[in-house]
């Protein structure tokens, strides 16, 4: 039987773009690892690079806190959307988002055992949630940012209630101008960042093991373009390049504009409002990012059992 089952291969089919068949033999060649396919059909020039915003199956919110200089992100996952609109869950992830903004780091564990507003901990809070709603819930994770002079700007994609849903974004903007003006800037750019899905501040920043997997993945493409080494060797680079620019912040293009990059629009910002504009951070947490959650699909199952 096949390492790999006909819902595989509309996963990859979905993810990637690719035909039926392609999308098959890669998952043929990869012994039915999904990230091995996606990367050989990458290779191969047969399917668009990964969507950014990948398919997120968590349930769930994100809340957004800002107090002062300092804001929060947090991230509390349910098993289904139902207890997501639930006022009892919203209360909680409010609440908590709240706690946070005391922490020291961004400690999830240390936010759990934190005192929660209603008495006992956040833990003792979550655990009686989950006996009281009857779903499994979990506190996934948190990020805060601050600034020293400036303001930390909150953006909700698509909110449910207030600074709760499902793209909560942060803009941390160090300056000493106007804070309406800042507030403003930080709003855009916030839309920004929850469109683009930016891998991180700088280039600098990024992954090294995300741009090592770019950089097979562009070797493999130049090896097969049958040009000499040392052109390969500059295809190579200028992949590596070219996926840096598109994935830091500072470098991206405007998705307002599209076409003056982010660390320019930051400077002209700065020159209309009379003060050194620095963005010095952000944060954006997209619910369910990096959780693949298993969806059953009995007909497919028994299709493929059925073709061995």
């Amino acid at each position: 039987m096949a390492a790999f089952t006909a819902a595989d291969v509309k996963a990859l089919r979905e993810k990637t773009g690719a035909g039926m068949m392609d999308a098959k033999k890669a998952l043929e060649g990869a012994n039915g690892d999904i990230e091995a396919a996606v990367d050989a059909l990458r290779a191969k020039g047969l399917a668009t690079a990964q969507k950014k915003s990948s398919r997120t199956a968590a349930e769930g919110l994100v809340g957004v806190a800002v107090e002062a200089t300092r804001g929060v992100a947090v991230e509390v996952n349910s098993e289904t959307d139902f207890v997501a609109k639930n006022d009892k869950f919203q209360d909680f992830v409010r609440k908590t988002t709240q706690v946070a903004l005391n922490a020291s780091n961004d400690d999830v564990e240390a936010l759990k055992a934190s005192a929660y507003p209603d008495g006992g901990t956040v833990a003792d809070k979550l655990t009686d949630n989950v006996a009281t709603i009857g779903e499994n819930q979990q506190v996934r994770r948190m990020k805060s940012v601050s600034v020293t002079n400036g303001v930390i700007v909150p953006y909700m994609h698509n909110a449910v209630a207030p600074d709760l849903g499902k793209i909560g974004v942060l803009v941390a903007l160090e300056s000493e101008g106007d804070a309406a003006k800042l507030e403003e800037l930080g709003k855009k750019l916030a839309m920004h960042i929850a469109a683009a899905f930016p891998q991180a501040l700088t280039a600098e920043g990024l992954d090294p093991a995300v741009i090592e997997r770019e950089r097979a993945i562009a070797k493999e493409k130049a090896a097969e373009s049958g040009k000499p080494e040392n052109v390969q060797e500059k295809m190579v680079e200028g992949a590596i390049a070219k996926y840096a620019k598109e994935n830091a912040l500072l470098s991206q293009i405007f998705v307002m504009d599209n076409k003056t990059p982010i660390a320019q629009v930051v400077e002209q910002a700065a020159k209309d409002i009379g003060a050194k504009v620095e963005l010095v951070d952000y944060v954006r947490f997209q619910l369910g990012e990096g959780i693949e959650k298993e969806e059953a699909d009995f007909a497919a199952e028994v299709a493929a059992a059925v073709a061995g």
